[in-house]
């Protein structure tokens, strides 16, 4: 038979034989009631960020062909005028709108950053640019 320490003893005169187990419900408790105060005390936001909105593209035309070519200083054009993302995805809705919807044909440059190809794969993927060619795609033979 062990014999138990007077300390061991003392802690557990109930079941000599039991586990050191501590009871956890209070400390979770105060933990949720803590998280509940901290939420309530967070001071709403008191600034606001203004946001320049692109210009109106009613200007750039939308053609049955429409070209989308990127430079290797990451600028887009939509047949030879220079547009943001923003304008690209109106650009891409409006034509996508028309009872045929016209074809897109991005042609970026081959030097071009990828990133910014795949934002503007994406600016018309989720406007609804569902005709899309790669018309330059010999362009890259070369660089694979």
């Amino acid at each position: 038979m062990r014999t138990r320490s007077r300390f061991h003893r003392s802690i557990f005169r109930a079941d000599p034989n039991g586990d050191p187990d501590i009871n956890t419900t209070p400390l979770i408790d105060v933990m949720l009631v803590m998280l509940v105060m901290f939420i309530i005390t967070i001071p709403p936001p008191t600034h606001s960020v203004d946001v320049t909105l692109p210009g109106d593209p009613r200007g750039i035309p939308v053609k049955e062909e429409n070209r989308v070519t990127i430079d290797t200083v990451d600028v887009i054009r939509w047949n030879n005028e220079a547009v943001d993302l923003a304008q690209l995805g109106m650009l891409v809705k409006q034509a996508a709108e028309r009872p045929e919807p016209a074809a897109i044909l991005l042609d970026p440059d081959a030097r071009a950053r990828y990133l910014r190809v795949d934002e503007a794969i994406g600016a018309i993927r989720r406007n609804g640019g569902s005709k899309l060619g790669f018309p330059g795609i010999h362009n890259y033979a070369g660089l694979i």
